[in-house]
């Protein structure tokens, strides 16, 4: 049987790949502009928009979107009445945390041990880079048979919600039969994985007062309510004994029928130390993708270094509540803030505020459009079958695109898988899995137009 022209193809673009992604790489597009240069993203879109151009895409745009950052936008026209699909990924980047830490210097693609490392190779310059492989692949071989929309995001990383409210205020703009949202990931290296559902998110703060101002803990401790103790108080009701999320109202039992995830395998992905226990109950996959997850991200108090002997008086923290399919991240926020209120003890003054909400994602996997990248993920994956998984993270651009285009098909593939430590130190991409997710993606677009 002779070697899959569309494989053949992607293989030699490979060097080019690796080059476009070391420039993409190189800009420091972190969306934090009090952290990093607003040029470094905007150089990056131009980039972007430069590639998208040099493709032939038509209409090729800088939005302006209302966070103050910048997405592109191209269109590829296709043959006449064939139908559109939407390519997602996004330029801009987590910060690089401790530059120090890192073994090549984080904007600089570097090649070690078979991967290339670099803050984004994954999540999601890399995604950038196989939407074009995809594209070039299909060009040499017949051409692109469908008509191709692609967006790519400035901020969501930040989570500021500027492309979802730009696309909300111009709703023709991203219409398309199926969107392929390029910012998820493979379960493992080489076991091709469409990404199911998406847990939403919502980000409270909540601030506890007791004192008008700190007291000497040998002259008032013992009597005085300590402002610190009442916040691990309220927080620790968050939890069960075995770590589960205890949300007064919030119902947490479900159950994940999909692909299942090992605790062996967890435990190495997670590099969880020798003799610390897993939390929660349930299958680690019902826990991660199917049930509601409390992350305490943040406490403001004093530091141990420079600490005084005082009762604080004050004391604040922000909590992540992980919503799972099923649950309103709306009605989760309102039972946490309602939780935290009740369970903070002493009478202490408490406060609870909004940070940030998504909603959570469901996607149909009996669509047509699935069908296709089931048969094109077993092509460019021999000897596999493409499984489903959930993912604990949020896109929240999901559930805007699927609001304003309820007929369209959402898929979501990506680069993402554990060996990437994406958002970590160390970030990497295999270029196996951008070689062959781009042959993927490229096998989908002729089988989604032909079906």
């Amino acid at each position: 049987m002779s070697p899959n022209p569309i494989a053949e193809t992607v293989a030699s673009l490979m060097p080019k790949a690796k080059a476009e992604l070391t420039e993409l790489v190189a800009f420091k597009s972190v969306a934090d502009f009090d952290q990093f240069p607003k040029s470094e993203s905007e150089a990056a879109a131009g980039w972007v928009a430069d590639a998208l151009r040099a493709e032939g895409f038509q209409d090729v745009a800088l939005l302006d979107t209302p966070d103050g950052t910048q997405s592109v936008y191209g269109f590829l026209p296709g043959p006449e009445g064939a139908p559109t699909v939407l390519l997602y990924a996004h330029y801009d980047v987590q910060p690089p945390l401790d530059e120090a830490a890192w073994a090549t210097p984080p904007f600089e693609l570097t090649e070690r041990d078979g991967r290339w490392y670099g803050r984004g190779s994954a999540d999601c310059k890399g995604g950038v880079i196989m939407h074009l492989l995809a594209l070039r692949a299909l060009k040499a071989n017949g051409g692109v048979p469908v008509s191709v929309k692609v967006i790519a995001e400035g901020s969501e990383e930040q989570g500021t919600g500027g492309l979802e409210r730009y696309a909300e205020n111009h709703p023709d703009l991203l219409t398309a039969d199926t969107i392929v949202i390029g910012d998820a990931g493979n379960f493992r290296v080489g076991l091709p994985t469409v990404t199911s559902t998406l847990r939403g998110m919502t980000l409270v703060r909540v601030s506890v007062d007791t004192l008008e101002g700190n007291l000497h803990s040998g002259q008032f401790g013992g009597a005085a309510p300590d402002a610190l103790a009442a916040l691990v108080r309220a927080l620790d009701s968050l939890r069960a004994a075995d770590g589960s999320t205890t949300v007064d109202g919030l119902t947490s039992d479900a159950a994940w029928d999909g692909l299942q995830y090992e605790e062996s395998d967890f435990r190495r992905d997670a590099k969880v130390l020798d003799g610390v226990e897993l939390i929660g109950e349930g299958t680690v996959a019902d826990r991660i993708w199917a049930r509601p997850a409390v992350t305490v991200l943040g406490i403001d108090c004093p530091p141990v270094i420079g600490a005084t002997p005082s009762v604080q008086a004050a004391a604040r923290a922000l909590i992540s509540l992980r919503v799972p399919p099923g649950v309103d991240a709306a009605e989760a926020t309102k039972l946490l803030r309602a939780h935290l209120e009740a369970h903070t003890p002493w009478g202490a003054q408490v406060r609870t505020e909004q940070i940030g909400q998504g909603q959570p994602f469901r996607a149909d996997t009996t669509s047509p459009a699935y069908a296709a990248m089931a048969e094109a993920m077993g092509e460019a994956y021999p000897g596999e079958e493409m499984q489903y998984a959930g993912q604990g993270g949020s896109i929240p651009l999901c559930n805007t695109l699927s609001s304003l285009y309820p007929r369209a098909e959402i898929l979501l593939i990506g680069l993402s898988e554990p060996e990437a430590q994406i958002h970590a130190v160390n970030e990497s991409v295999s270029p196996e899995e951008l070689e062959r997710l781009s042959v993927a993606e490229a096998l989908f677009l002729q089988k989604y137009a032909a079906s």
